[in-house]
């Protein structure tokens, strides 16, 4: 199912994908997916460097044909990556690593530069992928790329406020001792059957809306609609019996109802 729901995302990253790589891999950054191919070879990932630091913002990147090196500088930073010596330079500090041209790219490690940028990088299983959650973000990159993901896919046309509400079933559950305790084992749950459709018909890698990126960043800074709300269906779409006879009915957001 999981080979279903990446296969789209894999696939065109594979299309650039240097010739000297092991795997594609994706990539993302606060919730967002980079464009350009990134890949694993002898267990380190590695990303194009202009495409990293474009995603973090803030920075201005140029090829130093002097130096022979790519640098770059943001308000209180800089870095350097060396291809021929193999050095990453970040505010004067020397690692000794990998840095590989390709195809015109400086290539750098991702857990090192984007852990000397001031970020942390964790390995998403359930994107197959790494996720970097930048400096002074507000929310983690998998739990915001995951959250906005199945707010959009189970509610992309309701109201700011029937997304939110869907994402509050999630944190609920999260919160609830009868269900997994975090974001992305919530929405991937199997346990008594797939709990949330998009992943089964693979919607859910779809890019949210705008709204639903609202909607997941209110969810995460406490905003609530739902209640206490563990359960919701859409009348239209499905008869929801078991909710109906088992659950207590809350209230109904838009499209849906929501249950305890």
């Amino acid at each position: 199912m999981k080979r279903k729901l990446l296969c789209g995302l894999l696939a065109a990253a594979a299309l650039s994908l240097p010739a000297k790589a092991a795997r594609p891999v994706i990539v993302q950054v606060d919730g967002q997916t980079l464009e350009s191919a990134a890949y694993v070879r002898e267990g380190t990932a590695y990303v194009p460097l202009r495409e990293l630091l474009e995603s973090l913002g803030g920075w201005s990147l140029w090829w130093d044909s002097a130096a022979g090196a790519a640098r770059a500088v943001s308000d209180e930073m800089s870095l350097s990556a060396d291809p021929d010596a193999n050095i990453l330079t970040v505010n004067g500090q020397r690692h000794a690593c990998t840095v590989d041209m390709v195809e015109g790219r400086t290539y750098v490690p991702l857990r090192l530069t984007a852990e000397a940028l001031g970020g942390s990088v964790q390995w998403d299983p359930w994107l197959d992928g790494a996720a970097v959650t930048s400096p002074g973000a507000e929310h983690n990159a998998v739990d915001y790329f995951w959250l906005s993901r199945i707010i959009h896919a189970e509610s992309g046309g309701e109201t700011l406020e029937g997304q939110i509400a869907v994402g509050n079933v999630v944190l609920n559950r999260v919160a609830s001792s009868d269900f997994p305790d975090s974001i992305p084992e919530v929405i991937f749950d199997q346990e008594h059957g797939v709990q949330f459709e998009p992943v089964s018909n693979g919607s859910l890698t779809q890019e949210p809306s705008e709204l639903s990126q609202e909607a997941a960043r209110r969810v995460l800074e406490g905003e609530n609609t739902a209640g206490e709300s563990l359960y919701f269906f859409a009348p239209a779409l499905s008869q929801g019996s078991w909710i109906d006879s088992s659950r207590t009915y809350r209230q109904t957001i838009g499209c849906h109802r929501f249950y305890a």
